[in-house]
């Protein structure tokens, strides 16, 4: 499998203070990949790394291309989407004008009208509640709100931070299932997820984090039959 993300001897900081060192992450091309921990542990920093939302030292190469050379708006240019933890929509905007700000930067018109077509089809609710304010839905509905928009950039890699945070488990298995058929359409995806049952029932590989550092990286399915990944993250013995 050809590699899309490269990350080696990584570090972030904020404000000049450590909070992440990742030695090695791979996500090859076409692959799920997870990462879970405790909170703390640095998994929204790796995201907003790679996003080039904090600064950082080492090297980190998307297809190619350095990306710490690079801007959030350079990166979001070469395909890089990210949906970020707390959904981050504008309220008081439609539910269709949020996802529009996700083609904010094409100019391939055609396309776009066929991709707003493609979000609501995985996300219907979207398409009964286009006209409706976004600061108005249900926290799923703005969680696939936001998604949705993430998938209006037509990424070749997505970010997706903690999608299953505070919602019902019904809502939850809808946002799997979506996470799920994307992967299938052959998406790129890095997910970052306190819900470890969730990440791991969906991604081929996870790698765990614990204060900045990488513990352990395997397939999903190792994981979720190893006993102390079971009673550390799954809380079964």
């Amino acid at each position: 499998m050809r590699p899309l993300l490269e990350i080696r001897d990584l570090t972030a900081s904020y404000h000049g203070i450590p909070a992440l060192h990742i030695p090695h992450l791979t996500v090859n091309e076409g692959e799920l990949v997870s990462v879970i921990g405790p909170n703390g542990a640095g998994k929204t920093t790796l995201l907003r790394a790679i996003s080039r939302l904090v600064d950082t030292r080492g090297s980190l190469v998307f297809d190619g291309k350095d990306l710490t050379s690079m801007s959030t708006v350079e990166a979001i240019q070469h395909g890089i989407a990210h949906c970020p933890e707390g959904r981050s929509l504008f309220p008081q905007m439609t539910v269709r004008e949020n996802l529009m700000m996700g083609a904010y930067l094409r100019t391939d018109r055609d396309q776009v009208a066929k991709d707003l077509e493609m979000v609501e089809e995985l996300f219907p609710i979207l398409a009964q509640r286009r006209n409706q304010r976004a600061g108005t839905l249900s926290g799923g509905e703005q969680q696939m709100c936001a998604i949705g928009r993430a998938l209006m950039q037509r990424p070749r890699l997505l970010l997706l931070d903690e999608p299953s945070f505070g919602l019902a488990p019904i809502i939850v298995e809808r946002v799997q299932n979506v996470i799920m058929e994307l992967a299938r359409r052959g998406l790129t995806i890095l997910l970052v997820e306190q819900n470890a049952a969730v990440a791991l029932a969906v991604s081929h590989r996870t790698y765990i984090l614990e204060t900045g550092q990488v513990v352990r990286e395997d397939a999903s399915s190792t994981l979720l039959n190893d006993p102390g990944v079971r009673e550390a993250y799954l809380g079964m013995a």
